[in-house]
């Protein structure tokens, strides 16, 4: 059986399938892909691929022991003993997927990592120098109809708490510039509220409720937070927006420092 080695793994380097879904209601979000296109992209680049794929965050070095096709998304045939050198992503996540499957026990169906609560992947954790991943069956024909990434605002809907901010702020937030900090994780993504738009707010608190990835919540301290794909399954603080699915992928994929407007697209 053919085995991958991890050679060197940057931080939240993980194993990643579409994702874990339909378990929410038991307090475990899908997590998946934080950019589901370039995952689909680096699959449809294979004949084959399997279902998992490794997300890195700043470049990625293996080696196999016996040959085998990878694809992230340039397809290259390895050579028993090469060793892979993976460039950092343009942005913040890049995927490597192999013609065949990561031979790992799924867990609750996926082989998603959410390395938040220790769950599914390798071990529950993210990947590091050393770890030895088996590859099994052949993987199955993948397409994808991923349009180029659209450019200007990202595009949102109203949040079930937007009532709760006044007209006036609302249409701000349509007109404000946010920047992304350095506090981004699978979880969530900080911004910095440049404008002082929420600096006033003192709605520190709701009765806790369901949340999905892209909610736009603002913390008691007036503090923006994107929730991703490993997103906590509740929150207590209002969610003035929430990210559209075909936007999501491109913030996920914004470095901090980088300026991102909201476009709300429906009220």
């Amino acid at each position: 059986m053919t085995t991958i080695t991890i050679l060197r793994a940057g931080p939240l380097t993980t194993l990643q399938d579409e994702g874990r879904f339909g378990m929410l209601r038991h307090g475990i979000s899908a997590s998946g892909p934080m950019d589901r296109g370039a995952f689909m992209a680096a699959g449809a680049a294979l004949e084959r691929a399997g279902s998992t794929a490794i997300e890195h965050t700043q470049g990625l070095a293996f080696e196999a022991d016996e040959a085998v096709r990878v694809a992230w998304p340039e397809a290259r045939h390895i050579k028993a003993g090469e060793r892979v050198e993976v460039p950092a992503a343009s942005g913040n996540y890049g995927y490597v997927r192999f013609e065949r499957e990561l031979d790992i026990a799924p867990l609750l169906g996926s082989m998603a990592t959410n390395v938040t609560v220790g769950l599914g992947g390798y071990k529950g954790r993210a990947l590091r120098a050393g770890d030895r991943i088996a590859l099994g069956k052949r993987g199955v024909p993948v397409t994808t109809n991923a349009a180029a990434a659209a450019e200007g605002p990202i595009r949102v809907i109203w949040g079930i708490h937007a009532d709760l901010f006044p007209s006036a702020l609302r249409q701000r937030f349509g007109e404000a510039s946010f920047r992304i900090t350095t506090q981004l994780d699978r979880m969530g993504v900080q911004l910095e509220d440049v404008a002082g738009l929420f600096r006033d707010q003192r709605r520190l608190t709701l009765v806790s409720d369901f949340i999905v990835p892209g909610d736009v919540q603002i913390l008691g301290d007036g503090t923006p937070i994107v929730l991703m794909r490993d997103h906590q399954p509740t929150g207590g603080y209002p969610r003035i927006a929430t990210i559209v699915d075909a936007d999501l992928d491109r913030f996920a994929q914004m470095r901090p420092g980088t300026m991102v407007n909201f476009r709300p697209v429906a009220r």
